[in-house]
């Protein structure tokens, strides 16, 4: 059988969209044999062989040799087999060529059908591999047109779509523009392989920075973190494998001349390159950069820190719209709550007083409570009696009493008013020791050393 110009079309085709010829002769011989089928019967035991060199189509039915014929479709004579191959053996089952020329032009042009569309699913498929072992990478592209605030992107063999979620705000393109974007995912339908394109995903900014960045691809840089608010700003965590490369200076490069191309294809996106630190606290302290850090206060249960600026940073490290603090949250993964010293210094008053003010404390239990890490009536209400009874002057029975007053306080259903005279509030004051420089091993927070404070975060 012969399908006129399949020979020059598989060529063509193999060569223009990069398909294996095998692949598509296979989806010829699948095409044939589902033409031959319908010619003959699908219990036909069918068999197609594609000649890549002559463009010929031979088709094989096979039969079970048998002596007695029940099947006349299914089976061949003894007798007649041998003719066909003197070795054959009953049971065996031979292969029969057939003469495609019964098939008829409309089996034919059937075929050519099947062939076509078969071919057209092995360019599909040979996109889709292609693009997925592509996925995480950037791509150049044209793009070709606009529909509904997406952009069709022209990528060779296929197009992307970059929807408008996934465009950095205040871009604009126009039909023939280059665009390098992201490849964040690729879709299999029957519509053909889609390939989803982003401009704002953080892992375009890393991708960008390997390009800028060898030491990156040399695995002597690490890239830790990268989160973004597209068009506007961008943290970027890295590391060092080699401690006579700085991190943060490969990726600045001579004169800032790196990270600046990285800027450009963000169209004047802000980048913050921070040194990573495997201390939370200092991490911390390098991602609110250039805010000057006072203190860091660390809550390891609800994986969040207290973090206290001098008055004149809060407004650095709280960013425009809360937009440094929120991108440093998200790169560092702790939940972060910025105070300003005078702020800080209320609100550990207010919990100390909390303390004096629960009945039968006192400021003196209250300062013993304090050092122990109970800065607050809220704090002792989360205790046990067992907790209490570490504090010097606290027995099993006088811890009780305290949870007691504390808890019935909480739930609004304290019996009695206890009240402090305001001369008494005026002198009691957080112990020193349990506020700033308190050497408890058990302390969670990140205390100041004797040192100037903005050296507090330095590595």
């Amino acid at each position: 059988m012969v399908i006129p110009d399949i020979k020059r079309v598989i060529e063509q085709v193999s060569r223009d969209r990069g398909i294996d010829p095998d692949i598509l002769a296979k989806a010829v011989e699948e095409a044939v044999k589902s033409a031959a089928k319908k010619k003959f019967g699908s219990k036909i035991d069918i068999e197609v062989k594609y000649n890549p060199e002559t463009g010929e189509i031979d088709v094989f039915q096979f039969r079970e040799v048998a002596d007695d014929i029940t099947e006349p479709e299914l089976q061949i004579s003894f007798k007649e087999a041998l003719k066909l191959d003197p070795e054959c053996e009953i049971g065996d089952s031979l292969g029969i060529k057939t003469d495609t020329s019964t098939f008829g032009r409309i089996a034919a042009q059937s075929a050519k059908q099947v062939i076509i569309q078969k071919m057209k699913d092995a360019e599909r498929d040979a996109v889709y591999t292609g693009f997925i072992e592509r996925k995480g990478e950037i791509i150049n592209g044209i793009v070709q047109r606009i529909e509904r605030g997406s952009l069709i992107v022209n990528l060779g063999h296929t197009e992307g779509i970059l929807s408008d979620r996934e465009q950095v705000p205040g871009e604009t393109y126009r039909r023939g523009d280059r665009i390098r974007a992201y490849i964040m995912e690729v879709l299999h339908d029957s519509r053909g392989p889609q390939i989803v394109l982003s401009r704002t995903h953080p892992n375009f900014l890393v991708c960008l920075f390997k390009t800028e960045v060898p030491e990156i691809n040399e695995g002597i840089v690490t890239i830790t973190g990268a989160v973004r608010e597209p068009g506007v700003r961008a943290k970027f965590a890295v590391s060092s494998n080699d401690s006579d490369i700085d991190p943060v200076g490969a990726c600045v490069g001579m004169k800032g001349s790196r990270v600046q191309n990285v800027v450009q294809e963000l169209r004047g996106e802000k980048i913050d390159i921070i040194p990573w630190h495997a201390d939370p606290a200092k991490f911390v302290c390098n991602a609110l950069a250039p805010a000057v850090i006072s203190r860091v206060i660390i809550d390891e249960s609800n994986r969040s820190m207290e973090v206290i600026v001098p008055d004149d940073s809060l407004s650095l490290a709280i960013g425009k719209g809360g937009q440094n603090v929120r991108l440093a949250s998200k790169l560092t993964r702790w939940r972060l709550d910025v105070k300003s010293e005078t702020q800080y210094s209320k609100d550990m008053q207010q919990a100390y007083e909390s303390l004096v003010a629960i009945p039968g404390v006192g400021i003196s239990l209250a300062d013993a409570l304090y050092e122990k890490g109970f800065f607050s009536a809220d704090e002792i209400r989360k205790a046990s009696v067992s907790d209490l009874i570490q504090v010097k002057g606290i027995s099993e029975e006088k811890a009780g009493e305290i949870l007691e007053a504390v808890r019935k306080r909480a739930a609004g259903f304290s019996k009695r008013q206890h009240s402090v005279p305001a001369e008494s509030l005026a002198s009691a004051h957080p112990p020193l020791s349990g506020r700033e420089d308190s050497s408890d091993p058990t302390d969670d927070s990140t205390d100041l050393p004797d040192v100037p404070q903005e050296n507090v975060c330095e590595k």
